[in-house]
């Protein structure tokens, strides 16, 4: 570090000092906290500068320069604020917004858009320019993921973590001039192209041009109607996320809110998915332990995220025999709901209504498919809301989340262990089948549960984990596609081996999903910090119960004995179960 060179320069007036090839933006933030509005610009993602809205003048050079791609140089002088800056500024910003539809106040991203914020930040306070807007079709018919080119700035963004951080190449800026939008390949719909729904787009998305398709009208008829049977379950990560949406501190465990808050929405049941996500463990380790013995291929793919087992069937058909046969946790809490549940409860499975609370677009999706949908057309998980979507639906109603008492669940769907609620985070569902694998191989309990090795919130890690002196497991673990690749290529071209690699499609797994909220102010998308603190609070409630262990979980054993006869059984594989086979988008059919 100390053989750095460094550049001298000048911000504002102000003589500051930084390493070379400092942008001029990270100098004025670094050096004096000014911090220069941008709406192209991501610190994790390839340099774009398109949008122009952090230009600064240099003394010298005869244009505004983008601060986001020049790097600053020796004796420079900059200004950032001066009045022809922000009147540039401000003209370029009128120009987005004269492009744009004006229905701020009926807009999914009303408060939330950084289009509006930057408009407020670089006072525009009237429309100026009049003219032709352009015009584009409505995608509002997809099953996870709508686009709204009306709304669309051309930042590039979405482009770019489909590319980058997803490594779908889906979307791309199709058209000259006027006509130019952002689209799958010959304008496809989302759900007719190479999407696999995870929703990163929407998280990258500054306005509201790529939106979740939304389920909440669904959920309120069937909450509205006397004979329907309501029930929710909600995934790992939600308790981690959505006290943000209420102003809660970003890891902030709300649990016990979430429970409440579901009951006075008028849900007739409020189940845990981390019910089923135990469930998952235990029939995903007896295959894996099968397959250590010989009873399949190696390595074992994990097949909870729905974006990643769209990515596999699309991207890597190769390798559908490695994947893991288990349904994800959400499915399987709904087949048993409309099973299981309604046997018990002697209720018809046809009034049964079940909402998933999840942090995936990819989700909707997934109880979309064929499989989770019975003969009679209906499907096994009713509805599918995000965690935005539920935050939205608990403000509608006027509930104070912060202020609410902690609820429970209800039993016997409701009971987990710690191993369920890690399942949110990158690597926790490794963590959690390391868990039950080592005592099955070993014949007694780990030492230590904390397998803090496959905790990966910076996106790749393998490992090698003695068991005891005869086996050692080769793990893997990636969150984000472009970062999982790497361990698929590796497979595919026999260059390592695994026996277990854990794959979630969204950056720090379920907990970066694109369901979750916006990130709060202070921090951005795919922040490692936020990542980390909602992270921290899943261990945080792992930690904090007794029961740690999916197969130790007495409600898991209740099912068995009742109902599934034991682990990897022709009950639990009609139920827990599923097929997965290689697709490709309709148009290149």
């Amino acid at each position: 570090m100390s053989d750095m060179k460094m550049i001298n320069l000048m911000i504002d007036g102000n003589e500051v000092k930084v390493p070379e090839n400092t942008t001029i933006m990270d100098a004025a933030e670094l050096t004096l906290g000014i911090r220069i509005p941008r709406l192209c610009y991501h610190p994790d993602l390839s340099m774009q500068g398109s949008c122009r809205v952090c230009i600064v003048q240099v003394k010298g050079i005869p244009y505004y320069m983008a601060s986001c791609s020049v790097n600053v140089w020796e004796g420079m002088e900059v200004q950032t604020n001066s009045p022809e800056i922000q009147q540039a500024r401000r003209d370029i910003v009128e120009l987005l917004l004269d492009n744009h539809p004006r229905e701020c106040l009926t807009c999914e991203r009303d408060g939330n858009c950084e289009l509006q914020n930057i408009a407020y930040a670089t006072g525009v306070r009237e429309r100026l320019f009049e003219g032709e807007r352009k015009r584009f079709p409505r995608e509002t018919d997809s099953i996870a993921v709508n686009r709204n080119q009306e709304k669309c700035i051309l930042c590039g963004r979405c482009v770019r973590t489909c590319a980058e951080v997803q490594g779908v190449f889906n979307l791309s800026q199709q058209g000259r001039g006027f006509t130019t939008e952002v689209a799958p390949a010959h304008g496809a719909r989302m759900d007719d192209s190479v999407c696999i729904q995870c929703g990163q787009c929407i998280n990258a998305c500054p306005t509201a041009a790529i939106t979740e398709h939304t389920f909440t009208d669904d959920v309120w008829r069937a909450l509205a109607d006397p004979k329907k049977h309501v029930v929710v379950q909600t995934a790992p990560a939600i308790r981690a996320t959505i006290g943000e949406g209420f102003g809660l501190e970003p890891g902030t465990p709300s649990t016990g809110k979430l429970v409440t808050a579901l009951r006075r929405l008028g849900f007739d049941r409020v189940f845990d998915t981390n019910f089923a996500a135990d469930l998952t463990i235990v029939e995903e380790a007896t295959e894996l332990l099968h397959r250590f013995e010989g009873e399949g291929p190696l390595p074992l793919l994990t097949s909870c995220s729905p974006g990643w087992v769209n990515f596999l069937e699309k991207f890597y058909p190769e390798l559908i025999p490695y994947a893991s046969s288990c349904r994800s946790p959400m499915s399987m809490m709904s087949s048993l709901l409309k099973t299981w549940y309604a046997q018990k409860s002697g209720i018809d499975p046809k009034d049964i209504f079940v909402v998933a609370v999840m942090p995936c677009t990819a989700k909707k999706y997934e109880s979309r498919r064929e499989e989770f949908i019975s003969a009679d057309g209906i499907p096994q998980t009713d509805a599918v809301i995000t965690t935005r979507e539920l935050i939205w639906m608990i403000r509608n109603y006027g509930i104070n989340f912060a202020g609410l008492p902690d609820g429970e669940f209800d039993s016997p769907l409701g009971e987990s262990s710690g191993a369920g609620d890690i399942f949110g985070t990158t690597g926790g569902v490794m963590e959690a089948a390391l868990r039950m694998a080592v005592e099955k191989l070993t014949g007694s309990s780990p030492e230590e549960l904390e397998f803090t090795e496959v905790r990966a919130v910076e996106g790749l890690r393998e490992r090698e984990l003695k068991v005891n002196d005869d086996i050692t497991l080769r793990v893997g673990v990636a969150n984000g596609l472009t970062n999982a690749k790497q361990l698929l290529d590796a497979v595919v071209n026999r260059e390592k081996e695994f026996h277990i690699i854990e794959i979630m499609a969204c950056p720090g797994g379920c907990i970066g999903g694109g369901g979750q909220p916006y990130p709060p102010r202070g921090y951005r998308i795919f922040d490692k910090r936020l990542l980390a603190k909602r992270a921290s609070a899943l261990y945080e409630i792992d930690k904090g119960k007794k029961l740690r262990s999916s197969n130790h979980n007495p409600a898991i054993r209740q099912l068995y004995d009742e109902y599934l006869g034991e682990p990897g059984s022709d009950k639990a594989h009609e139920l827990l179960h599923t097929h997965y086979e290689a697709k490709l988008p309709r148009g290149i059919r």
